[in-house]
């Protein structure tokens, strides 16, 4: 099986959400790096996982790092 990061966030909705999931589960939609994170958290992640400019752990789908709507 090939290597993905344990978190990924999916490109933007037409709404500004983006999809996220944790290790391939469903985290929820997230809008800004604060729900982002508080989604991480809820999800299990301590602050040592939560580097979101890391690609090892975090994989930006359809983009760089950047909110649509922030």
């Amino acid at each position: 099986m090939a290597w993905q990061s344990p978190i990924v966030v999916h490109p933007p909705a037409a709404d500004g959400g983006q999809q996220v999931t944790v290790r391939g589960q469903d985290a929820g939609v997230a809008r800004s790096d604060d729900e982002l994170t508080q989604l991480l958290r809820r999800a299990g992640l301590g602050e040592a996982d939560i580097a979101l400019d890391d690609p090892h752990l975090v994989e930006w789908r359809g983009g760089p790092h950047v909110w649509p709507h922030a």
